[in-house]
């Protein structure tokens, strides 16, 4: 196949993709392949990262250890 029908198969593909989280995910990788990365946060999300700055400089953290048995702990099905 030449690459023109390459592109028009992938075209047809793309429209008819109706899965949003795909879409977002191909729009990444997108901005990626063009060097023109860029992230957008929301405010929420800003503010959720300077909650969770601000708990780790107050010591507020947990090990990894500590996090795995707090969630088998609370999902023991989860770990059969």
């Amino acid at each position: 196949m030449d690459i023109q029908s390459e592109k028009l198969n992938l075209i047809r593909w793309l429209a008819g993709i109706e899965d949003i989280k795909l879409i977002h995910q191909l729009k990444v990788w997108q901005r990626s392949t063009e060097g023109k990365e860029t992230t957008t946060l929301t405010e929420a999300e800003k503010s959720a990262i300077d909650q969770g700055l601000k708990s780790i400089k107050q010591g507020r953290v947990k090990s990894d250890d500590q996090v795995k048995q707090s969630t088998q702990d609370k999902y023991p099905d989860l770990f059969k």
